[in-house]
């Protein structure tokens, strides 16, 4: 029972952006996976909770790059849990190169129960006497994004593909629909530094989502919501 996962990893053109990069949707996706692998050796991945009537979800995340690694570069994977609060708990993730910190990752998630769509205490999740990792990426607090119009600029209709096995939109579609908004020239000429997200609703195959933006000195705040104002995420990007 690890209480930190690391993994090698090989980056392959299929994760690759138009500057043979990492890309950043892949990124958010790659610990996605990352998360579901641990929760898998620590007894409580998505199959077994849902054995439970229990579905884990996440909340919110946020993705610091300092280097994105480059096509065929090797690299080291590493996941761990923090120390759970009452209803959420954070997960730490970090993407390094012979020692030096590439990217850092942190997600805040939660256990809903599937019937009375509450959410559901951590108490008993984690395996008995688990032993918490006792590092943070960083410790300062997720972003308090206000929820507001912005200016509409894009809308996109939820695809079969988006879906997951919860039969809403997945957590990396999000990042993926919100790249493919951008010309490629201006998404790339972002130099994104950090990109945040959370997640307010759900939202389900052949919904429209109307995606608005605001750009403020190097701070591009987003939303998307459901045509009748229903806010389904909030998103902040931090570029050059």
């Amino acid at each position: 029972m690890q209480n930190r996962y690391t993994q090698e990893y090989a980056v392959l053109p299929s994760v690759c952006d138009s500057g043979a990069c990492l890309g950043i949707p892949d990124t958010f996706a790659l610990f996605m996976d990352l998360a579901a692998i641990h929760a898998e050796e620590l007894a409580f991945d998505t199959p077994r909770l849902m054995k439970r009537g229990l579905f884990w979800l996440t909340v919110r995340t946020r993705v610091r790059f300092l280097r994105r690694p480059k096509l065929a570069d090797r690299v080291t994977l590493a996941t761990w849990p923090e120390q759970p609060g009452k209803l959420r708990a954070d997960r730490d993730y970090t993407i390094t190169q012979n020692g030096g910190l590439l990217v850092a990752g942190k997600t805040e998630w939660t256990i809903l129960e599937m019937d009375s769509g509450r959410l559901h205490p951590m108490t008993g999740i984690f395996p008995s006497g688990f032993t918490f990792y006792p590092d943070s990426v960083w410790a300062e607090p997720f972003t308090r994004m206000k929820d507001e119009p912005l200016d509409e600029f894009a809308r996109y209709k939820v695809r079969s593909t988006d879906i997951d096995l919860g039969g809403h939109m997945n957590n990396a579609a999000y990042l993926r629909a919100l790249a493919g908004l951008f010309a490629d020239r201006d998404w790339q000429g972002m130099s994104i530094r950090e990109l945040e997200i959370a997640f307010r609703a759900p939202c389900y195959e052949g919904d429209t989502l109307v995606w608005q933006k605001r750009e403020d000195g190097g701070v591009l705040s987003l939303r998307a919501a459901l045509p009748d104002g229903k806010t389904i995420v909030l998103a902040r990007i931090l570029h050059e």
